[in-house]
């Protein structure tokens, strides 16, 4: 058998020929454009500031039809992508992995997201609008390694703008897979070269260098509560979208069939990947047993005391770096994992289909309060729906990223809502709708919290420019 990395390399190889033979994607050849890749930052800074120029002088119309191409390729190729993410990072299922590729191509917005302003007057007219930043630098997960190049890609470009990433290392294969099919999208349509680039090698140095670049005008972070923080600390202009701990709150008047079936489905989607996800169910007492025979009913495994401890001891770590909680922090090896995969490790054989592993616990624990990114839900039982809201808040650490509620209580739901002040509030559903998928709106995968900008989208990489003219142009 082949080494992974060159299996991997294979894929990424079949794939772009794949393209080329396509009679569709015989495109004029690009001297020096390498498909957006390039050997470090500097250069592949240039490339994007020249491309940039470029889109400036090209219509909003023009741009639209890039973006439209790039939604025709990666459609074309969510499978591959999905795949390739799973034998890179050992992390998530590629059928859910689909699912979210295809939602970045779908429902990210274009340039119909950007509005104009007018005000008129006794003294004439002012327009507001929105202009790019110019070129972004980007930091992009391994959890969500080519949605987030695809839908950072859209936005920004819909926006006017060109971009550098640097993407997580651990899914390296698989987030340049997706800036080369973007280059090669825009080539169809007639674009500019080197709209969307990246580093070939990304380090936490190239990192550094693309935060610290002088001709980075913004800067936009997803990923880890450090490396948001690094980013703030760069003095440029950032969107930082960090980490998540969602807690579900589940009261006495749910639909507790359906309100099963939602929080299976959303804390097992991608393995509880997704930072939107379901970390931790919080339930009134006296639904709780029901709440929990129907979820065993679909999908879920219910844990004995025993099997939680063994649980804790082996997913947690007294020498994880990064968040920790009470001295623990969380075993990066069973990230993403499978539930029958983990169950596997402590000699527990449970059926394939089995999504997700429940662990009645005290509120206390860390798997209560860490965001462990697995399917591992913590299941805590509270008097009543009072004593719910103020354990949610509490494990939700002031994150303001996302909660969930079951309830047919408008009350319930809007003191929740309030006492939670998340930037996504999804009731009576999965978790994932509030990202779009089953629920209306738009996507992202950039949920910008920590600075405020919610759930980003086009206008998210616009600034606003003011244009007066005076006594003059007011017909009214």
């Amino acid at each position: 058998m082949l080494p992974e990395e060159q299996v991997i390399n294979e894929i990424v190889n079949n794939v772009l020929n794949r393209l080329r033979d396509q009679d569709e994607f015989k495109i004029k050849e690009i001297t020096g454009t390498n498909l957006g890749l390039f050997d470090d930052v500097d250069t592949a800074v240039n490339a994007a500031k020249r491309a940039q120029r470029k889109l400036r002088s090209i219509s909003i119309a023009e741009r639209e039809k890039y973006i439209a191409s790039i939604r025709e390729v990666i459609l074309q190729n969510v499978n591959i992508l999905a795949q390739l993410a799973v034998q890179e990072t050992g992390m998530g299922r590629v059928e859910d992995k689909i699912i979210k590729n295809r939602l970045a191509a779908e429902k990210t917005p274009g340039t119909a997201d950007l509005t104009a302003e007018a005000f008129t007057g006794d003294h004439g007219l002012t327009l507001v609008e929105m202009g790019p930043y110019g070129v972004i630098g980007a930091i992009t997960p391994s959890t969500n390694p080519s949605e987030t190049v695809i839908n950072n890609s859209i936005g920004m470009i819909a926006a006017g703008n060109s971009v550098v990433f640097n993407v997580h290392p651990g899914a390296k294969n698989t987030s340049l897979l997706a800036v080369k099919l973007i280059n090669e999208a825009i080539a169809k349509a007639g674009g500019p070269a080197n709209l969307v680039c990246a580093i070939k090698e990304p380090t936490i140095e190239t990192a550094q260098q693309l935060m610290k670049h002088p001709d980075i005008a913004l800067l936009v972070v997803t990923g880890g509560p450090q490396v948001v923080r690094t980013a703030l600390s760069s003095g440029k202009k950032t969107i930082g979208a960090g980490a998540g701990n969602p807690p579900v709150v589940v009261d006495e008047t749910a639909n507790l069939r359906k309100a099963a079936q939602d929080i299976v489905k959303g804390a097992s989607f991608d393995n509880n990947l997704p930072c939107t996800s379901e970390k931790v169910l919080i339930v009134v007492g006296k639904v709780a047993d029901e709440l929990l025979k129907y979820m065993q009913g679909c999908g879920a495994w219910l844990a004995d005391r025993q099997v939680i401890k063994q649980l804790e001891q082996l997913v947690l770590d007294k020498n994880a770096k990064g968040e920790v909680y009470c001295g623990f922090g969380v075993n990066k090896k069973f990230i993403g994992k499978n539930a029958d995969w983990i169950l596997e490790q402590i000699g527990i054989k449970v059926p394939e289909e089995t999504r997700l592993i429940l662990a009645e616990v005290e509120a206390e624990p860390p798997f209560v309060q860490l965001e462990m990114l697995m399917p591992i839900l913590p299941v805590v039982q509270v008097k009543d729906v009072d004593q719910a809201i103020e354990l949610a808040v509490q494990v939700e650490h002031g994150n303001r990223h996302t909660a969930i509620m079951h309830s047919t209580n408008v009350n319930n739901m809007t003191k929740f809502a309030r006492e939670i002040d998340t930037t996504i509030f999804v009731k009576n559903g999965p978790s994932y709708a509030g990202i779009g998928a089953g629920g209306e709106g738009y996507t992202t995968f950039t949920i910008a919290g920590p600075t405020g900008e919610g759930l980003t989208s086009a206008r998210s990489f616009t600034r606003k420019r003011r244009c007066v003219l005076v006594d003059g142009f007011s017909i009214v």
